[in-house]
């Protein structure tokens, strides 16, 4: 019995070693950790960097600047002009009266709207509205008659489409009479609204 127990016994103390053993053998063949990372870091280090390309310029638009338009018109156009202004008749007005009269309104309705579309494109280009009266009342009655009977020109030919800060007022009164004689036929065609073109600035 006592022998039975110690051969147990070493069997026991075999089986353990025999586990230990195996044990430190499991352990021996795992696989050995990677190499450290500086070897990798100092390979990247030792890499030669590319050239840098130089850089090209930005690319530059070949397409010109738009020339400013210009502001007063070319002969061509001045011609033109003046042709209309040739076709535009004077405005006549009755006695002491500055309002338009039908026929008044049908002469600068001709050609006034062709008129105002050029115009318009040349802002230094401006018209003057002169009003005129008869030789009868006094200088200075006819001066403000003259200047009322410009403003309702004017103000006709902006609804004409004439823009209105291209024309400027102009009264001359009885100054400057086409027709000399004294009588009625004759004081009709001084009492009149005259459209003329300004010289360039």
């Amino acid at each position: 019995m006592t022998n039975f127990r110690e051969f147990m016994g070493v069997i026991s103390i075999a089986a353990l070693c025999g586990l230990g053993a195996g044990c430190a053998k499991k352990a021996a063949s795992t696989p050995p950790p990677p190499p450290p990372a500086a070897t990798t870091s100092a390979a990247a280090t030792n890499t030669t960097p590319a050239p840098e390309r130089p850089s090209r310029p930005a690319a530059t638009s070949s397409t010109p600047a738009e020339a400013p338009r210009p502001r007063y018109p070319d002969a061509q156009t001045r011609a033109h002009i003046d042709e209309l202004l040739a076709r535009i008749q004077d405005a006549y007005f009755d006695y002491d009266r500055h309002n338009l009269r039908p026929d008044a309104l049908k002469t600068l309705e001709a050609d006034s709207k062709e008129l105002g579309e050029i115009i318009r494109q040349y802002p230094d280009f401006k018209l003057k509205v002169e009003g005129y009266c008869d030789e009868r009342g006094s200088a200075e009655y006819n001066l403000a008659l003259g200047d009322r009977r410009a403003a309702a020109a004017k103000e006709y030919l902006v609804s004409m489409g004439i823009p209105g800060n291209q024309m400027e007022l102009a009264s001359l009164g009885k100054e400057q009479q086409v027709c000399q004689d004294h009588n009625e036929e004759c004081w009709q065609k001084n009492r009149r609204a005259h459209i003329v073109a300004m010289a360039k600035p």
